[in-house]
């Protein structure tokens, strides 16, 4: 196929398939030359807004394991969850290379001496390639930063921030704690020195609709970031949000209206940035809805169809202004 075909057949340049947006296999692919898996930790963190630091109880929507549902128990070492999601990776990939991701709740909410007793194992097992560590932006003193610049001048790392939304009416309603100014002088700590940050968003937060959503991806957009994960909310037993969805007090998003949504918001955000993902879900046997965030492989190929369907791809209306 010559390269004008192979143009008309997908537009965008940071792809090698049909896909109109800069997959996370992609670029590891490109980064790593092979397959790269990501196995998710629990290293026994809390949080700043649980503890009674900026609040309590946390986000209305996170589950008892601090939104480390598929994570490993924390009742072993992180060296021992590892081992183990290694072993269950190899049965799909063999001798696939890890990215070691602690994931449930605040994984830089603690001293410098704990981080490094809990990172350090973890890099130095066989075949760990580099660190993915999910935190909040306000809980990042200046020892961890320069710990966390440190780590990535000697493998990767990737500092994942949960956003969720730049509507600050949103924040204090989900029980956020902090706010889009705070959220910012959180990221440029990092961005200062060098570290790559994924922003996480979640579409479909009570009281929004799609014009704040996108307009949320259009603030992202601006601060060019390494990384982008965008999901849908969904709702789980047990969560004072599940309270408020029984109460009828806000609408789960139908899949149509998902779609259409993260295509308006790929279509904004940068064709450099990559997404991480475009979907997201809960355990089966926890989650309330939408039951349709289940069927992973549809909602991927509904995206693919609506960004084909509209001629359009990630960053076809991105402005650098």
């Amino acid at each position: 196929m010559d390269k004008q075909t192979q143009a008309e057949k997908n537009p965008f340049a940071y792809s090698g398939d049909n896909k109109r947006y800069y997959t996370w296999n992609y670029y590891l692919r490109k980064r790593f030359g092979e397959k790269i898996a990501k196995v998710s930790l629990d290293g026994g963190f809390t949080c700043p807004n649980i503890d009674g630091t900026k609040g309590t109880g946390g986000c209305t929507y996170c589950s008892h394991r601090g939104s480390g549902d598929f994570a490993g128990s924390r009742k072993l070492s992180v060296v021992s969850q590892l081992r183990q999601g290694r072993e269950q990776m190899a049965k799909k990939w063999p001798d696939t290379k890890i990215i070691a991701y602690f994931q449930a709740f605040t994984n830089t909410y603690a001293p410098v001496e704990r981080l490094r007793a809990l990172y350090e194992p973890v890099l130095a097992e066989p075949g760990v390639v580099g660190l993915a560590v999910a935190t909040r932006a306000d809980a990042l003193p200046e020892d961890v930063v320069e710990y966390l610049a440190e780590l990535c001048s000697r493998t990767f790392l990737m500092v994942e921030l949960g956003l969720q939304s730049v509507h600050d009416k949103t924040a204090e309603r989900i029980n956020r704690g902090h706010t889009w100014e705070e959220f910012l002088e959180g990221y440029h700590k990092l961005i200062d020195k060098n570290i790559p940050v994924c922003i996480h968003l979640i579409d479909g937060l009570p009281g929004e609709d799609r014009a704040m959503m996108l307009a949320t991806a259009r603030e992202v957009a601006k601060l060019r970031p390494f990384c982008v994960k965008i999901h849908l909310l969904h709702v789980l037993r047990g969560t004072p949000i599940a309270r408020e969805l029984a109460a009828g007090e806000f609408p789960l998003m139908t899949l149509e209206e998902y779609v259409q949504t993260v295509c308006d918001q790929l279509e904004v955000l940068p064709p450099e940035t990559v997404i991480q993902r475009v979907t997201g879900d809960g355990k089966k046997e926890d989650l309330i809805g939408p039951l349709w965030s289940l069927q992973k492989f549809v909602v991927l190929n509904e995206i693919d169809k609506e960004l084909y369907r509209r001629g359009s791809f990630q960053g076809k209306y991105f402005s650098q202004r």
